[in-house]
């Protein structure tokens, strides 16, 4: 090797990279994507909430979530759901959870924050007189929401709401530090194996960079998209 560099190793890796770690992280991100929004949605609208406690506690979850790092979430929910779980089951011992089921309850829980607030300014966004002409059809507040204000919020949010899920793709590298075996963290097995630090912490980079400039191309032609129709 003239130049000191062995890009072979990548070659030789593609399959271990791809098969464990990629399939990993793409699951984490999607599952931690639906989930997310999902709960986010049910945040936002408890936020929105004329009832003031179910208000102030969604609005303390999600400045809760918003003001902790993510390293330390996942810390915390891979010491604390088995004994969580297990106080929830009645067992004795701490249940046996995983990195992987860890790593998803914490994205999940941590990301519906930021969902959250997206999903929130989206149905802001939507005309007061909307949620009123519900009204006057004799819909409730969740039939409203349901059926008038959040089809529409959620058409207008689309492109934010892939832009945090990019956020997520990248945030999920973090899982190394509870030993999961992402992307990063195969490429960081491979690296330490082969002592070939440099060529594969290169190669994830130039990876991630190309998924998520890839995905943000789909989200700026989503956003001219959604202005024409508007």
């Amino acid at each position: 090797m003239d130049s000191g560099f062995d890009f072979d190793v990548i070659q030789r890796s593609l399959g271990y990279l791809f098969r464990e770690g990629m399939v990993f992280t793409v699951t984490l991100t999607l599952i931690a994507m639906t989930g997310g929004i999902i709960f986010g949605t049910l945040l936002a609208m408890m936020r929105l909430s004329s009832f003031k406690p179910v208000s102030w506690i969604a609005g303390a979850y999600v400045n809760l979530m918003r003001s902790v790092p993510l390293l330390l979430v996942i810390f915390w929910f891979f010491f604390l759901v088995p004994y969580i779980g297990a106080w929830v089951i009645g067992a004795k011992e701490p249940i046996r959870v995983g990195a992987f089921w860890s790593a998803v309850i914490t994205f999940t829980m941590f990301e519906a924050a930021y969902y959250c607030e997206i999903m929130r300014a989206g149905i802001q966004s939507i005309a007061r007189g909307q949620v009123w002409s519900g009204y006057a059809l004799g819909l409730n507040y969740w039939q409203t929401m349901g059926h008038i204000v959040l089809p529409q919020a959620f058409r207008n949010m689309v492109p934010v709401l892939l832009t945090q899920t990019i956020i997520l793709f990248q945030d999920t590298s973090l899982v190394y530090v509870i030993s999961a075996t992402d992307f990063l963290g195969a490429a960081s097995k491979v690296a330490n194996r082969d002592y070939r630090l440099v060529e594969m912490y290169s190669y994830v980079a130039v990876v991630y960079f190309i998924v998520s400039y890839s995905l943000s191309l789909v989200v700026k032609r989503l956003q001219d998209r959604i202005a024409v129709i508007r």
